[in-house]
């Protein structure tokens, strides 16, 4: 029901099929999965503002899950972390190298 509301053409299709999942939620009794979409759809729906060009790009958390995924790798390589503060550092370190510009890698 989510992916649906995602993607509609526009904002304004959008919010009208929030409102129909919403009353097909509590047609089914989910009144607190209905209360959060009324809550906070308006939050994931803000892509909307940006040009249709990016909409694909924009409104997944694809990239994000791409991040976890090679942090979960790269901790699963090293095995038994002694404590939290190791752990840390190595998703600090892979964070930092995804965020350094091209060519311009900081040594970590």
């Amino acid at each position: 029901m989510l992916k649906a509301i995602h993607a509609r053409e526009s904002l304004k299709a959008a919010q009208e099929k929030a409102r129909t999942v919403v009353a097909e939620l509590r047609s089914r009794r989910l009144t607190r999965a209905a209360e959060l979409i009324e809550e906070h759809i308006d939050e994931t729906l803000s892509f909307y503002a940006f040009p249709d060009s990016h909409w694909r790009k924009i409104r997944t958390n694809n990239p994000l899950e791409r991040i976890m995924r090679e942090i979960r790798r790269q901790t699963r390589v090293v095995g038994a972390f002694p404590d939290g503060q190791p752990c840390l550092n190595l998703a600090a370190a892979r964070l930092r190298h995804i965020a350094a510009p091209h060519g311009h890698q900081n040594a970590t």
